[in-house]
């Protein structure tokens, strides 16, 4: 799934930011679901819900029932969760965190169906 996320990861056609390329990859492998890839739109660029990471926050959108794990073990391997205090590190580009982020969201077990629909890392509703 990494592989997928970072193919789509800001380049042509559509440029996809860090949340979009995570959804993109799970729609790949895992199929729809009710978060659109537009709906990410907002969440790249350091502007997720509370500064996350977009990458993350689209993980935990996609595995509402694994968002906690999901969140430390990020945490864990790039060293925050928000965007600004991992760009600030200089240690991990943006694409470092869309390629953890999804292979941490790739270690879901296929079997489990559950879909996203509101988790701790829930979308803001834009006017």
């Amino acid at each position: 799934m990494k592989e997928l996320a970072l193919k789509v990861f800001r380049q042509p056609p559509d440029r996809l930011n860090c949340a979009q390329s995570v959804l993109h990859a799970w729609r790949e492998v895992f199929g729809e679901t009710t978060i659109t890839v537009a709906e990410l739109k907002p969440a790249g660029a350091g502007r997720a819900p509370e500064g996350l990471c977009g990458a993350i926050y689209a993980a935990c959108l996609l595995a509402p029932d694994r968002a906690e794990e999901l969140k430390a073990a990020f945490a864990g391997r790039v060293g925050s969760l928000f965007c600004k205090e991992i760009r600030a590190a200089k240690k991990h580009p943006c694409a470092d965190c869309v390629a953890e982020a999804a292979e941490l969201l790739a270690g879901k077990d296929d079997t489990d169906d559950s879909r996203a629909t509101t988790t701790t890392c829930e979308m803001n509703e834009t006017d």
